[in-house]
Order: structure tokens, then sequence, then C-alpha cells
């Protein structure tokens, strides 16, 4: 877009720009070092930084506009039009929203507690044998991330799949009313966000997406929660829905035989495909992803060949060998759904080869008021699941073990706290009881950064030649 064309898209001048108006746009950037030619530098101010200190530098950069809430006459001396509006992160969802209209791919939008960004990812690689594909890069899913990935897209597209998350009540309003999904894919709902969310649920906040479809726009949902099916019937959006768990509905999946293979069934068509999950939270990504292509009008074998080529994102379900053990590093952050996601499909690898199961976890963040009582859960899932041995960082470890004693009598044997990666790397000696290797899980909400801890891990191993 042009400058000009921007401003009118937000209804104001541009400063000091009469003869740059002209000037064309192709990307936006709030970071000053990713400014480029061509790109629109968005002043964010933050609680450490504001992006307006930045702005000329981005224009020395090659920034070609910027947008602002106050005047930067700094930025005009150096040649670059000003566009001044009340609020820089609403007017970048605008911009984001006025060049949606204007784009002919079919829109899809992905939300979920648990998996969003690994069904993203994955869908993206499936419609891309169809198709030209943009999509949101990793997990910029927030009202800065999502719009700047929409005006990223070149306009020429045939799909775009955008990701959605929310952390506040509005969230979804506001990133949904961007995107206007054709095709809006809600794969699951369980405690995430819960501080910010308010009393209303997470599945009312998530099922808000539907509220935003685009004329005769489609809805995918999981049948697998009571309460999202609920709410996404009440938004009278109609859905078509999927399952992993066997509910007789149009897309269902099953595990079939060998890592990663699953029979799914897409609206009548038999398919089996070898995927890059694993498990049961692993039915639910495939037949989601399957069934959005599906819905967007790939045939099965474009399916099959997507998933043959699709990767998973870094720090999701990402696997290593350190001599006899297995690692699953699932370290990018960690909600109860994810969890025990990560947990049961570990556990479920870790019995069918008759090995142990150690498990690196760090605390859940952003649950309020019920903290507590998730931690607990965790705790009593652990028992359940004979884990042999749990290293803990972050707070809440008091509550885990009251809900892991309350299941499994020998916990303090297997329970070590640790502070950070020296701590782990020593503590980590304890687990040469464990000769024949095992299973090694590294999960955690980002604040704990359990990759540090894997790092470290890593080292030691390097030093005595196990890593493979």
């Amino acid at each position: 877009m042009s400058v000009g064309e921007m401003a009118a898209a937000l209804g104001i001048s541009a400063e000091a720009a009469p003869d740059r108006v002209d000037r064309i746009l192709t990307r936006a950037v709030t970071d000053s070092r990713e400014a480029a030619p061509g790109a629109l530098f968005v002043c964010v101010p933050g609680a450490r930084v504001d992006g307006h200190d930045f702005a000329a530098s981005a224009v020395e950069r090659g920034a070609r506009a910027v947008l602002a809430s106050r005047p930067l006459p700094e930025v005009v001396a150096l040649g670059a039009p000003v566009l001044v509006v009340p609020d820089t992160v609403r007017a970048l969802g605008r911009l984001a929203a006025y060049w949606r209209d204007k784009t002919g791919a079919k829109v899809v939008c992905v939300t979920g507690t648990a998996g969003k960004t690994t069904l993203k990812e994955t869908l993206a690689a499936i419609l891309a044998e169809h198709g030209k594909t943009a999509r949101t890069p990793l997990n910029h899913n927030n009202q800065i991330g999502m719009p700047c990935a929409v005006l990223d897209t070149d306009g020429d597209e045939d799909f775009w799949v955008m990701e959605a998350g929310i952390s506040h009540e509005g969230d979804m309003d506001e990133l949904a009313a961007i995107l206007r999904p054709d095709l809006a894919l809600i794969l699951n709902v369980g405690p995430g966000h819960t501080e910010g969310l308010g009393g209303r649920g997470v599945a009312w906040h998530k099922a808000r997406l539907l509220a935003h479809l685009s004329p005769g726009g489609t809805a995918l949902v999981s049948a697998d929660y009571a309460d999202l099916v609920a709410e996404a019937e009440a938004t009278g959006a109609k859905p078509v829905y999927f399952s992993a768990t066997g509910v007789d509905v149009p897309y269902s999946a099953r595990m079939g035989e060998g890592a990663g293979n699953f029979y799914l069934e897409l609206a009548g068509e038999g398919l089996e495909a070898q995927t890059p999950f694993r498990g049961a939270f692993g039915a639910e990504n495939a037949i989601a992803a399957a069934g959005a292509a599906h819905l967007l009008g790939l045939d099965a074998e474009e399916i099959r060949r997507g998933f043959a080529v699709a990767t998973l994102p870094p720090q999701r379900c990402a696997r290593k060998e350190f001599g006899p053990w297995r690692v699953i590093d699932d370290t990018y952050n960690a909600n109860p759904l994810s969890m025990r996601r990560m947990l049961e499909a570990a556990a479920a690898e870790a019995g069918a080869a008759s090995l142990p199961l150690v498990a690196v976890l760090g605390e859940m963040g952003e649950l309020g008021a019920d903290s507590a009582r998730h931690h607990e859960d965790l705790g009593r899932l652990l028992g359940e699941l004979g884990v042999a041995a749990v290293f803990w960082k972050g707070g809440h470890g008091g509550d885990v073990r009251v809900g892991l004693a309350a299941t499994h009598p020998h916990a303090a044997r297997g329970w070590t706290e640790v502070k950070g990666p020296e701590d782990f790397a020593a503590a980590w000696q304890a687990c040469r009881d464990f000769p024949a290797g095992g299973v090694l899980l590294f999960k955690g909400s980002r604040a704990n950064r359990l990759e540090e801890l894997l790092a470290a891990l890593e080292e030691k191993e390097r030093e005595q030649g196990r890593v493979l």
C-alpha cells in the first residue's frame, strides 16, 4: 500500500508528506532493528522502552514511513512521512483489516488452548501443496504480531493461515474483527491465561472467533469439549465438527500402527496419513488440519503429501537422543491442558518401550486464583502416570508435591527442585540410577526457560560423547 492509501484508511493526513504519499510500503515492523527499505515502522509504547524513541533509527535503516501517536519532527527531518494516530496498535489493526479486504485469499484463523501454533504450521504446509500460502511466523498471534503478519503478505496468496492467541477479555474480538476468516478453526479449550480472561470461561472467549466469520464462512470446531460445543452453538454459526475421541461427526481420527500414523475420516472419505504428531493429542491436531484442508477444497492425496513434509515448530515436541535417553523438548510454553497432553504422550511412549519416564517441569503461569489447584492436579497426574523422577523449577512446587503424594506414596524419593542450569546439571547425576535410560520430557511455561536446563544437560552429555 502507499502512504496515501494508509492515511486514507486511517482517516488522517500524512504529516509533512504531501510529496511522499505515493511511497509504497510492503511490510510493518515494530523493532527498529528489523527496519528495511519498504517498511512501515510502528511506534509501540511499552513498559520498558518506547518505540517512538527508535523511530529515527528505523528510518536510517530504511523504513519509508512511521506510524506514531505523537509528532516526530526528527523523523520528518530525515525525509520520512509520519502517520499520527491516537493509538498505534489499534491503527495497525485497522491497516491489517483494510489489507485483508484487498486479498482474494481464503483466510483461516486458528485458535485453541494447546497446540495452535503446531496446527497452524501443519495446516499451512498442507495448503501449500495446493496453492500459495502465507502464515503467521511462529506464535506472532497477538494484536501486534498478527497484524504485522497480515501486512507482510504479498496479497496474491491462495490461502492465509493466521493464529489468534488471547490472554485478556476482548482480545478475540479485536483479532477476529481484523481477519474475518473464511474458515475459523478452534482446536480445543482448557485452562490457560485464566488470570486475564475473567469469569466467562475460556470456551466463551475462544468461541467469539465465530462471531466474526466472513459472509458464507465456515466454523470447524472440536466436538470433544462440551463447553466449547455449547458456546460455539450459542454464536449461531452452525459449526462443522471434528473429533479425536470417537464422537460421530463428519471429521474424525484414530491412531494407526506406528508413531505418527493416523486413520482420518474426511466427511465420508478415508485417509491414512503419516504425520509429525504423536499420541492422543496428535490425533486431535491431525484431524483438525486435515478437516480444514478438506473443507478448503484439497483432496486426500494433497493432504497426505502435506503431512509428509510438515515439520513441528522449535521447542514443540522436538526429539533428541542423549545416549540411552529419548528426549522430548516441549519447552516453549505450558498450561494445564498442554501439560497433560505431553505427559500422557510421553508416558505412553515410555510404557510401550518398558522404559521409565523422567519429567523436567516448570511452573505453569497466568492461572490466577486457580493456580494452586491446577498445580496440585498436575501432581496427581504425575503420580497416576507413575513418573519415575521429577525435576521442578519455579513456584508452586509444594502444591505439585501435595498432589503427587496423594497418588504416589514414595513421591519424595523422586522429587528434586532446581533453580538453574548448573543446579540441574549437577542434580541430573541421580538419573545414572537408570542405566538403560528412559524417556525424558522437558516442559514448562515460558518464564521458566527450561530450554536453558536442556542446553546444560546437552553440554554435559556431549562432553561424555552421549549426544546422538
